[in-house]
């Protein structure tokens, strides 16, 4: 009988954090290391929010909070989905968790059961198929290609429900893609999705606020499948508060009930603290703080200027992404080549080479369901963006 269960010994390591702790252990050895890994803001948290957990410290919020969170914030998710989503829902029916990791975490647990199908469009985030295995789901993953901008199609989605499908996962804007689904598309699928009342649909929109094509479309908006919609959302990336571990769920009250059972049994009540600074970010509409404006607009920038950088690169094939911040081409035409005699086979070779020779960390795609590809995050400063390129470039053409 060995010591670690095998639950744990069947579950793969977050690619995203392994790569970004092996970046950081060169960097302690003196390495200039250029992190293009992690999904992280660079921006600090908004001096408002900042003020308002200082205020909740001094005025001794410092107690147990409820399990699905205060009233308040709550209240202040309610007010914020009718002014930004125009969706109309009760506090009873949001769970605030630990970052948005724990809502997904919670929803697949209190969804799934053993033998239960999940489709996901790859490219997805890199926690999905995991959650799902470790509910003892089975992940029915939809490739997708960077023609079609990593977006499935209805047909593709129709093609992979069977009658044990029980979830469907939707992450728009879309880590690693930047890709975003329009309303014509979400859509098109939703009529599929009306045909098959017994499918819940995920709506993972931690990057709402990190788009460059206009207003953000949720699953929930379309009546016909929003009582079967579960929206995971956040402050971290859009309010840049990713340490601040903030996420929420918005769900049926049944869904919701289930979901507080179960945070009630690992973590309960996330952080007060976190609670109270986070209530008063959701509070304001986003297109009144000029930060979040900032934000995007300097991702945006980022976004054209890295692009550019990169679309000079003889073998790399990219899309335009309209969100996030992140770039994932297509890198297969370096497989087979090879440097000192090392022969780079795949997209974890080509991952690693670019950090032990370009000193450059970026993901490699499987972790998100697409062997073909790496994943690029312009989440930081335009110099580095600029050296990182020019790095990447000489490091591509001495493959041979």
């Amino acid at each position: 009988m060995g010591l670690i269960a095998k639950r744990i010994l069947s579950m793969e390591e977050s690619a995203t954090l392994a790569m970004t702790q092996k970046a950081n252990e060169l960097k302690e050895q003196g390495v200039d290391v250029i992190s293009l890994s992690i999904g992280e803001p660079d921006f600090n948290t908004p001096e408002f929010i900042k003020e308002a957990a200082k205020k909740a410290l001094n005025d001794n919020f410092t107690h147990y909070p409820p399990v699905s969170g205060f009233v308040d914030i709550r209240q202040a998710i309610v007010k914020k989905l009718k002014r930004d989503n125009g969706l109309e829902y009760k506090p009873n029916q949001i769970v605030v968790s630990t970052g948005a990791k724990q809502a997904l975490a919670n929803t697949i647990l209190c969804l799934v059961d053993p033998g239960d199908e999940v489709i996901i469009p790859a490219p997805f985030w890199v926690s999905y198929t995991e959650l799902i295995k470790f509910a003892e789901g089975t992940p029915v993953i939809v490739e997708t290609n960077i023609e079609a901008d990593f977006k499935a199609t209805p047909a593709q989605i129709e093609a992979a429900i069977t009658s044990k499908t029980k979830l469907i996962m939707f992450n728009s804007p879309n880590n690693p893609s930047g890709s975003i689904y329009s309303r014509e598309e979400i859509a098109a699928i939703v009529e599929v999705l009306k045909k098959y009342p017994n499918i819940y649909i995920v709506s993972d929109e931690i990057y709402e606020l990190i788009n460059f094509r206009g207003k953000h479309t949720s699953f929930a908006e379309f009546s016909d499948v929003k009582d079967r919609v579960i929206i995971i959302n956040g402050v971290s990336k859009g309010f840049s508060m990713t340490g601040w571990r903030l996420g929420y769920s918005v769900s049926t009250s049944e869904i919701a009930k289930a979901a507080n059972k179960l945070q009630g049994q690992i973590t309960s009540g996330t952080n007060t603290i976190a609670q109270k600074a986070a209530l008063v970010a959701l509070e304001r509409d986003p297109e009144d703080v000029a930060e979040l404006q900032e934000m995007k607009e300097k991702f945006e920038m980022r976004r054209d200027m890295f692009y550019n950088a990169l679309k000079e690169i003889p073998g790399l094939k990219l899309n335009k992404p309209e969100g996030a911040f992140y770039l994932f081409p297509e890198v297969d035409n370096y497989y087979g080549k090879s440097f000192n005699g090392k022969v780079i086979a795949n997209d974890v070779d080509l991952s690693s080479y670019l950090l032990s020779e370009a000193h450059v960390s970026t993901v490699p795609g499987g972790a998100f369901g697409n062997e073909n590809c790496i994943r690029f995050s312009y989440a930081t400063d335009e110099a580095s963006l600029i050296e990182a390129a020019k790095r990447i470039k000489q490091a591509l053409a001495a493959l041979s």
